[in-house]
This record gives structure tokens, sequence and C-alpha cells, in this order.
């Protein structure tokens, strides 16, 4: 295919990568004896620890805490297992680009007008994400106060049930050498942790290309002390606040699949708690409802005020991705996230890539910058509409399969800097809160992706990327290509060099790492309980000031377990005779 064919290519908005069908692995699913529709719930309970959220660290603190107290673990979606759009790589986006009411991903876009997801499954975000594996930094760890030792080791647990070493085949082994070839050194070789430099990271898929989520840490639960209910969307925390000078959490009101109310309370101690993981959405849209949040914006939507709490809702950040597709004259391996380059400026380097065999069948639809699951960049954001969504796809339909060889290399920032705020649109937990994300309204933002942009452009001209490359298509070229109008079947600027700047204005994506809207030091203290009130934490990235390492999921996994020794050990030190 030549210049004009990748032109036809861009127009038609192929943000897709090709993955194979694979093979049919036979899954088996953990006998998890305390996992229940919440259907089966009593109308009343009562529990040490109620879990609002079975995520990413709804999963890990569940099975901490069970083993010496009795933790209900609520999750409002369904279960991993046996569903194969969440087990296997290959299928990487098929459950991203399922719209329908019982998906595990949950659709949203932001007022910016950027697509994004957010999960609803047992194990959150590690059930839909593209699986990188990746330590937070040591002055990250430092920042936050946290004890470096427990740290590692919780780091560590979380390791020997869901990373792996990723099998680095020709195209992201040239990605690699590409980056070290641009500057980006030392190369650190493969690593679970934050180095500067050029680095192979882990997985949470294994050899088998098998997923494995924060689920799976629940084979660390005691079984007598857990119950996990599927299905269960909670609508309100209940508080005591008579003759308190702080509200006390002492429950949570839920509905199942059916809608029928149940209520759970905390058993009578002064140490037990509710704890609210709920994702970064999930979380201030919880504490909202409850009556936790800015006064004036609950009375708004008549709900009773229990603690004006200015603070939540904001602060809400979403790290900006920004990605060129690189057409390939040679056939390119399947991968997803594996090599990282991460600069001195703030910017992180990042591949993945397809695969296609000619007459071969294509899983053309989905990709980590499919139209399909709404990562469209041939627009600007406010223009990505429905109907643009639809059209993209219906133009990726009628492409070539020659079209899907290649790959994409992006780049994201750290931080970011830039932040906006999240409200509430009804009252129904289950309807998407509005938020805001202000990508790059700090300048600091824009120029670390101009810079990240730049990495790019040197390592698709290194010679270790010369194989993956056609030489009639240098940046300029491969820009306009990205970026070109679906209208349009000729790059946007034929004689000129395409701004840097606009250009990541104009294709900005997700890379679903958004955090914030329960801040530590706003919301919560530095042992995550909420200001203000009794027996309530929310412990999750809702908390963060900036999103941890390259990928965030290791150490919202490794916080889940580092809050559940933390509450186990204080909690039992507290218990023992004087």
């Amino acid at each position: 295919m030549g210049l004009k064919g990748w032109r036809v290519f861009a127009a038609a908005t192929i943000f897709g990568i090709l993955f194979l069908n694979g093979i049919c692995f036979s899954e088996k699913a953990p006998n998890y004896s305390f996992l229940h529709e919440a259907t089966s719930a009593p109308d009343v309970s009562f529990y040490d620890y109620i879990i609002v959220g079975g995520g990413t660290t709804g999963c890990p603190l569940a099975a901490t805490l069970s083993q010496n107290y009795t933790v209900l673990l609520l999750e409002r979606g369904c279960s991993p297992y046996g569903n194969p759009n969440i087990t296997f790589l290959s299928t990487f986006g098929a459950a991203l680009s399922d719209q329908s009411p019982s998906s595990p991903s949950q659709r949203f876009i932001s007022e910016d007008g950027v697509i994004s997801s957010r999960a609803r499954v047992l194990g959150g975000g590690s059930c839909l994400n593209a699986g990188f594996y990746t330590r937070a930094s040591t002055s990250y760890v430092t920042d936050m106060g946290w004890d470096g030792k427990l740290v590692n080791e919780s780091y560590q647990w979380v390791e020997k049930k869901v990373a792996f070493e990723p099998p680095v085949r020709q195209w992201q082994s040239a990605v690699r050498d590409g980056l070290v070839e641009a500057g980006i050194r030392p190369y650190n070789g493969f690593t679970y942790d934050h180095l500067n430099g050029t680095k192979i990271g882990g997985t949470i898929f294994d050899q088998d290309g098998v997923r494995h989520t924060a689920a799976d840490l629940l084979e660390y639960a005691n079984p007598n002390g857990l119950t996990v209910l599927l299905h269960a969307s909670v609508h309100k925390i209940l508080f005591r606040t008579k003759g308190r000078s702080k509200p006390l959490a002492h429950g949570v009101i839920f509905r199942d699949a059916s809608g029928i109310k149940h209520k759970a309370y905390l058993k009578r101690g002064a140490k037990n708690e509710v704890i609210v993981s709920a994702g970064a959405l999930g979380s201030p849209q919880l504490l909202m409802l409850s009556g936790i949040g800015p006064e004036n914006h609950l009375k708004e939507h008549k709900i009773s005020v229990v603690y004006h709490q200015p603070f939540v809702g904001q602060g809400m950040s979403d790290n900006p991705m920004n990605a060129i597709y690189v057409p390939s004259p040679s056939p390119v391996e399947l991968s997803l996230i594996q090599v990282v380059g991460i600069t001195h400026f703030g910017s992180y380097i990042e591949a993945a890539s397809g695969e296609n065999f000619a007459g071969g069948s294509t899983s053309r639809d989905f990709g980590l910058f499919s139209p399909k699951i709404g990562q469209l960049s041939t627009l600007p954001p406010k223009q990505r509409t429905p109907e643009a969504l639809s059209k993209a796809i219906d133009d990726m339909s009628k492409l070539d399969e020659t079209a899907f060889r290649g790959g994409f290399i992006l780049e994201k920032i750290m931080g970011p800097l830039s932040s906006g705020n999240l409200t509430l649109i009804k009252k129904n937990p289950n309807v998407n809160p509005s938020v805001t994300f202000n990508y790059f309204q700090e300048p600091e933002d824009l120029q670390r992706c101009v810079d990240g942009i730049k990495v790019i452009e040197n390592i698709i001209e290194s010679k270790p990327f010369s194989k993956f490359r056609y030489n009639d298509l240098p940046l300029p070229a491969l820009l306009n290509l990205t970026a070109s109008s679906p209208v349009n079947l000729l790059p946007k600027h034929r004689n000129a060099s395409t701004s840097l700047e606009q250009f990541c204005k104009d294709t900005v994506m997700t890379i679903w790492h958004y955090h914030g809207g329960c801040q530590v030091n706003r919301v919560v203290d530095h042992d995550y309980k909420v200001l203000g009130l009794d027996n309530l934490r929310v412990i999750d990235g809702s908390t963060f000031n900036y999103s941890p390492g390259t990928n965030p999921q290791a150490t919202v996994m490794m916080l889940g377990r580092y809050m559940g020794v933390r509450i186990l050990n204080e909690r039992l030190a507290s218990e023992l005779p004087n």
C-alpha cells in the first residue's frame, strides 16, 4: 500500500490494532464460595467492614481484612470469570466496545469531549486495561508518606498472583532500541521499578495471553470472613449524627439486580468502618449522594447535607494520551504495552502493535485506538459525536486488511498538572456524573506532549525501527495521516508541518488513568479517613493528586493490600491487653 492508500486509511479513521482470534483456552474460575449475587442477600446484615467497590483496590483490601474480621464487599458489576472478552489478550477491546447494560465497562464522555470508560466488574479496571504493570517511583512513595518496606512487601504480595514478564518480540524490540538510540537512557532491562530511561515493564497477561486481575487477589481471602455480592449498587452511606460532634458512618443502602433494597450495617464496635473504593468517578459521586460534598451543589439536587466538604469532586485529572499510527511494510506481532521510555522532561513513551495474515480473519473492530471503544482522534474532542464514531466504524469495515498492519507509538504526560472537577447529574448512582479534566490547560502539560511527540519522531526515524516504516512517510506525513478528517482524503496540512501543539490538542485521547476527587489533605487524611467524619475511609485512585508511575494499576492494587495490613496492624495492636 502506497502513500495514497495510507491517506485513505487515515481518512477512514481506523484507530484499531489487529488482534488474532487466538487459541480458545479453557479458563478455570476460582472456587469462590463467598461470591454471590446480591439478590441472595438478606434484607439486613451486619459486618465489621463494609467495602463499596470490588475493583483494583477493593479486592486486595477485602482479602486482607477478611483474615481477622467479617467483610462485606459490594460490587455493582458482574464477575470477570467465564467472559472471554475479559480473559484473553487476543480479544482486548471487546469488553470496552460492548455498550450493553450488562457490559463490564460503562462509557462516559467528559465535558472536554474525550470518550472514556469506567469499570463495572469484579476486579475493576484490571479487567479492561492493556495490562501494563509497573510500580510507582520511590519519590512518589516518599511524597505519599508511605512506609517503603510495607509498600515493597505489598507489591510483592500482588505480583505473586497477577504480574508476569512479557515476551518481547520484533516490533516491541524495535521500539525499545529506537528509544535508546533516541537518547532515553539508560536501558534498564525488564523491571517492575520506575526508573528513568527505557525498560520492559510487567504485564498481567501470562505466557498464554490470559489476563489475571485484581479479582484473583481474592484467592488470598479467608472464605469464612468474606462475603462478595455482585450487581450490588450502593445508593447511600448511612450516618448517625444525633448527639455527635462528627457524623459517624454505620452502614449502607444498596439495591440488587431486581431493584430490591438491602441494608448492611456495621457491627457495634468503635473500630468498624465503611470503606469506599468505588474509583475516581464512583467514590466522590457516592460521597455526594450520601450528603458529603459542597453544600450548595448538594442542595441543588435536594440531597440532605450531612457534612459540607467543598473539595469532594475537585482535583479531577486524566493523563492525556496522544498517539501516532505507523503503518508497517512488514508483519508485526500482537502486543499491548510492554516497553516504556521514562523521559527526564515528564513524558512517557509506550507502544502497541497488531498483526494480520493475508486471507485470515481479523479483529479489526478492537484495539487500543479503535473508534469502537471511543478512541477517535481524527476529529477534535468536541466533534466526536455518535455519528462520527459510527462513520469511522463503517469506514473501517471497508478497508483492506493490510491497512491494519502496523502499530501505534504513544506518549502520555506525567502528572498531569491540569485538573478539573466532578459534579452530579442525577441522584441515581448508576448514572455517570459530569466530569471535566481540562486537558492541556496548564502550558507545561502541552509542552510535555510536544516533547514526547519529538521523541516518537526520533524512534520512527531510528535505525532499529527501519524495518517497520515506509521511507516515504516522514513524521509530518504521519501526523497528517493520524489527524486527517474523515471527510478529507488528503492531509490537512499539505504544504506545512502540522503544529505539534495543535496536534496534541486535536488528537488527545484517554489512557484511562483518571484520578482525583477525594484527594489526600483535602478530603481524606494520610490514613485515608474522611476528614470531619468517623468510621469512613476512601481508599482508591480518587485520593491521588497525580497518577503514580507510568501506569497506576500496580500501585492501586498495592494500596489495597498496604492499607489492609495497616488497618489490621493498628487494630490488633489496640486490642492487645496492656
